[in-house]
């Protein structure tokens, strides 16, 4: 049997953790297993693109687990109704090549999306960063602002969408969790006097949502949105002034802000940050841009994370998703002892 989490038994377990507690304990999965980076098999994630949108394969291993994550992208979906993004995962031991645990991960993926972004901020913003913008208030923005209170102590939001009701439904969501939210008129009211930018919008196409003017210095820039070929969100300039930080370049150049620079434009690593082996902030004035597109090691650190918290409690079911037969070579007596599929006479030999 394997161990199912589906949408209900995650909102339960996000529940009785506490969404910032959740993001908390997944940020330190995901820190930890960025500072063993080098024990990964990693590849940029397998896409399938169409006009409406991609769907993408995303697999990790460290040798003994072995993950991977289903998920699309179809912005169009929010005018009919649909999520932009859909995922599930599956957490498989290596030894035996059995899989030990499914589960929904259009959730999980938007809270370690929010966990990774903060993660990376905890290294990359000003040490006395108290303030953030966010432009676009679609389904991960809720996320990104809890991540960002639990992990760097950030209350003061200013924040702009296109769309009123984004607005009133983002500012519904947060009321009773200590915020204070500003509604900008405009992308640029928005991110006048910020610590940190957050840009989280969804349509695929090359979008200039923040230009060079509007980004001062020592403001770090928490690029969400740009996550596939041709979909972008900062003017190239802004790129140029700014030191920027990846998860996997590999993959970041063909799916990031970055794909609109040079072959090899400089970007530094996100984990060589973390084990301290290149720098990251280094001065008050720097500008910071992560460039966050996703990555698969993250999946493998939020199954691990889902894992070891539904572990002895009720937070799953089990499903017979693996064929168990008694005797490991006989597959086909599964069938042939079942009731109900006695042989049946061909028509030519019925009597």
């Amino acid at each position: 049997m394997v161990r199912y989490v589906g949408v209900d038994n995650m909102i339960r377990l996000v529940e009785t953790l506490g969404v910032e507690p959740f993001l908390v304990g997944l940020a330190d999965y995901i820190e930890a297993d960025f500072r063993r980076w080098t024990a990964f098999e990693k590849v940029s994630r397998i896409a399938s693109h169409s006009r409406d949108g991609v769907i993408e394969l995303m697999p990790a291993s460290d040798g003994a687990l072995y993950t991977f994550k289903y998920v699309n992208g179809h912005p169009k979906n929010i005018r009919s109704g649909l999520q932009t993004v859909t995922a599930f995962g599956v957490l498989s031991d290596v030894a035996t090549g059995y899989p030990t645990l499914l589960s929904e991960m259009t959730i999980t993926t938007a809270l370690r999306t929010a966990a990774t972004s903060a993660l990376a901020a905890r290294y990359l913003a000003r040490p006395d960063a108290a303030s953030m913008a966010i432009i676009g208030l679609g389904a991960q923005s809720e996320f990104q602002a809890l991540a960002f209170k639990a992990l760097l102590g950030i209350r003061d939001l200013r924040v702009f969408d296109i769309d009123p009701a984004a607005t009133a439904k983002f500012r519904g969501n947060l009321a009773g969790y200590g915020f204070s939210i500003a509604s900008a008129a405009s992308a640029e009211e928005a991110v006048l006097g910020a610590d940190i930018i957050t840009t989280v919008t969804a349509d695929k196409l090359n979008a200039t949502i923040l230009t060079d003017n509007m980004v001062g210095a020592g403001v770090h820039i928490n690029a969400v949105g740009g996550d596939c070929p041709g979909k972008t969100e900062l003017h190239p300039d802004i790129l140029l002034r700014a030191d920027v930080f990846v998860e996997f370049p590999e993959q970041t150049r063909i799916e990031g802000e970055i794909q609109q620079m040079a072959p090899d434009f400089p970007v530094t690593e996100l984990w060589r940050v973390i084990t301290g082996e290149a720098p990251g902030r280094h001065a008050p004035e720097q500008i910071t841009l992560f460039d966050s597109v996703g990555f698969a090691t993250e999946d493998f650190s939020a199954l691990r994370y889902v894992s070891d918290r539904v572990a002895g409690t009720d937070f799953f079911d089990e499903i017979d998703l693996v064929a168990e037969p008694d005797d490991p070579r006989d597959l086909f007596g599964l069938i042939a002892r079942h009731p109900g599929t006695a042989p049946m006479m061909s028509a030519a030999g019925a009597r």
